[in-house]
């Protein structure tokens, strides 16, 4: 038998709980922002790498063919996997922030507990198109849950939706 209303039935909606559904992924310039931002921590390795190499202390390659390997597999690989571990839901009274490779996060802060509403652009954020929306709660202990890799548009279209949602509530 079919999930359809009989006549006379009125029709339910049915609206996904929270925690259901796919989340939704991060804006795909996230992963270059990422990878800029490991080239950058791994720069001084391999140049610390070269300098050993050139010094001639060490067996060739010794020293060099691990960290520019290292450095490949954070520059290229590990980005794309950071990436993809992350993602967010956003409900009508509610968002869910969830990320992590190793240590799983699951973060769901109820929009009548935040407080004030900060979206962040770093000079490499800027460049790629991308903002970090941050909801800070009352509390002390993780008081503050951000969501990096958004579109700057639609962050800062979910900062003006979760404020007018905060309005609404306190009126």
């Amino acid at each position: 038998m079919d999930d359809q209303a009989q006549p006379g039935e009125p029709e339910r909606e049915q609206e996904p709980e929270q925690g259901e559904g796919p989340l939704t992924p991060l804006h795909p310039n996230h992963v270059k922002a990422l990878r800029v931002g490991a080239f950058l921590l791994v720069l001084p390795f391999l140049i610390g790498s070269l300098v050993v190499e050139v010094s001639r202390l060490l067996p060739p390659a010794a020293i060099a063919g691990p960290v520019w390997v290292l450095a490949a597999w954070m520059v290229i690989g590990l980005p794309w996997r950071r990436y993809k571990a992350r993602g967010y839901r956003m409900g009508a009274d509610r968002l869910q922030v969830v990320r992590g490779l190793l240590f799983h996060k699951d973060t769901i802060v109820p929009f009548g507990r935040v407080q004030h509403i900060d979206v962040e652009k770093g000079p490499v954020e800027r460049y790629y198109g991308l903002a970090t929306l941050v909801l800070h709660t009352a509390g002390t202990h993780n008081a503050s849950v951000s969501l990096p890799g958004l579109a700057e548009e639609d962050a800062l279209a979910m900062r003006e939706a979760i404020r007018a949602k905060i309005r609404r509530d306190t009126l």
